[in-house]
């Protein structure tokens, strides 16, 4: 699935405008990581991994910053507890 960018959010909107999926994600500690904070899918659309593709997403723009990432929601702590492949760039701490 393709997303939409915009500085502290990915997502994807339906044809009639309605918010279908997002992450959302802040910069923490001096700008040196993101916090992601929130994932949101559709329930129309759950099941299909799509919460799975929008940390991806941050994850990929962390790597290409040369950022960390601390996960805080649910899901994205589920998400690196659960991918050693997130494992370098994982923060542990709390957010600042």
């Amino acid at each position: 699935m393709d997303f939409e960018h915009e500085p502290g959010r990915f997502y994807r909107l339906g044809p009639d405008g309605q918010l279908l999926a997002e992450v959302t994600y802040q910069s923490i500690a001096d700008e040196t990581a993101y916090a992601i904070d929130h994932t949101f899918v559709d329930p129309s659309l759950r099941g299909q991994g799509i919460a799975s593709q929008l940390v991806k997403q941050v994850v990929d723009l962390a790597r290409t910053e040369g950022k960390t990432i601390q996960p805080l929601c649910t899901f994205a702590v589920h998400e690196f507890e659960t991918k050693p492949e997130y494992g370098d760039i994982w923060r542990h701490g709390a957010a600042e």
